[in-house]
């Protein structure tokens, strides 16, 4: 690893300080931001947000209140409330950008929304619950003209940047085989599979009904079921170890193969499920049309999950080699690549390559909405990459079989039962409106 450092360039690309006039509707001095979750993930994004010198956030919301003491010391004299719409209205044009960082069932409503009213949107991963929404959402980004990103921070991590830049430089040739895979395991938060049987009492700090927003009403569960624990699980709220993991592990391979177009068709594998959580393992095989990094007029991508993992048959890595938990590898014509999910690529055979430095993902958006320039990773990516991820979901519930897609018309060609799985319908109040 000294070796391949010493013999590292750096590449050009660190953030410049961002000029002091501010775009279109954001006539404050600062960025002035609104956090939409406040907690864990929420908390992070928040926290490094508030790190950049031209940021200030001016309001709070979740659903919890007992999950808001990080955000109240922040800024004491900030608003926190339990509904974003209040907050917004109250707010009104005080607020510039808003950060989405909610369980994947919420992201749509609340990220339109904002859009709609012109607020800057970073949004976590995956960018929505299912395809139609993750479709809106990229129509109404660019609708709106407002800076956007996906939560999948890695994208500017250093690791990731030279591994995409080693690739696309001819690093191993043209990518002829895509694998990739994560540790993580279905029901491996709330160690459930179908819902609790005694009632539970939902805490007082707590607002249920807006927790559950546009998803079917049920009874609270408890701490690990589903807030804030275990709700990735659960087919109503979240997308399994494929929606949590696959918009960070494939965005290294889209970003390096410049994957700009919807999968041809995609069919899965997985362990067993119920019509309640995702199953515990999965194996999704997708099928892109080919780039000009890749090797003939299709390429095949395979995600696995729940300590499912490839062989490196056909690779050029050693038999011996143990491969990481969770990461990619990209077989190419000269040469295989391994990205480890968060770690140094590794080349096979060993060879020296270019260190690109990584940027801080959180400034990137606020340098994005002071300069008015969208930086990469917004929904005009994110969208379409999160698509792709939830398209696999689909494939789970038709196991073994090969479904067709035809992104134009967001049509499955093949299965037309299928397609009642793009979207979603809201519960009465909850309705999300078409683009």
């Amino acid at each position: 690893m000294l070796n391949r450092r010493a013999f590292a360039k750096v590449a050009s690309g660190i953030a410049i300080s961002a000029p002091a006039i501010v775009r279109g509707q954001n006539l404050n001095s600062r960025v002035q931001l609104a956090g939409i979750g406040c907690e864990g993930k929420g908390w992070s994004d928040i926290n490094e947000m508030a790190s950049h010198d031209a940021s200030h956030f001016v309001g709070f919301c979740d659903v919890d209140l007992s999950r808001t003491e990080k955000v109240r010391k922040l800024n004491p004299d900030a608003p926190v409330v339990q509904d974003y719409r209040e907050l917004l209205s109250d707010l009104g044009e005080k607020v510039d950008a808003v950060t989405v960082s909610t369980p994947d069932h919420m992201h749509a409503f609340i990220g339109l929304d904002a859009m709609r009213q012109g607020k800057h949107v970073y949004c976590q991963k995956p960018l929505t619950h299912n395809v139609w929404e993750a479709r809106q959402m990229t129509l109404q980004a660019k609708k709106s003209n407002v800076i956007t990103r996906l939560g999948n921070q890695i994208h500017s991590h250093e690791y990731y940047r030279t591994a995409a830049g080693f690739i696309q430089n001819g690093g191993i040739g043209k990518v002829k085989r895509v694998h990739s895979w994560c540790a993580a395991t279905g029901h491996g938060k709330s160690f459930h599979i179908d819902r609790p049987k005694r009632p539970v009492v939902e805490p007082k700090s707590l607002d249920w009904d807006r927790w559950l927003g546009v998803a079917p009403e049920r009874p609270y569960g408890d701490w690990k079921v589903y807030h804030p624990w275990g709700w990735r699980d659960w087919q109503d709220f979240g997308n399994g170890a494929l929606g949590d993991f696959g918009c960070h592990i494939l965005d290294p391979v889209f970003t390096a193969l410049q994957i700009d177009q919807a999968p041809l068709s995609f069919n899965a594998d997985h362990s067993g499920m119920n019509d309640e959580v995702w199953p515990a393992q999965t194996t999704v095989n997708y099928l892109f049309p080919g780039t000009e990094l890749t090797d003939g007029d299709t390429l095949e991508v395979t995600w696995y999950d729940g300590g499912r993992l490839p062989s490196v048959s056909g690779s050029h890595v050693p038999a011996d080699q143990a491969l990481p938990r969770s990461g990619s590898l990209l077989i190419g014509e000269k040469g295989s690549v391994v990205i480890p999910h968060v770690g140094e690529m590794q080349a096979y055979p060993e060879v020296g390559f270019e260190i690109v430095p990584g940027e801080n993902h959180y400034h990137g958006w606020i340098d994005g909405i002071l300069r008015s320039k969208q930086p990469s990773d917004g929904f005009d990516y994110g969208g379409p990459l999160t698509e792709a991820v939830l398209l696999g979901n689909i494939a789970v519930r038709y196991r073994g079989e090969t479904l067709e897609w035809d992104a134009a018309k967001m049509k499955i060609t093949s299965h037309d039962e299928a397609n009642q799985w793009l979207r979603r319908e809201y519960r009465n109040g909850w309705d999300i409106e078409a683009v």
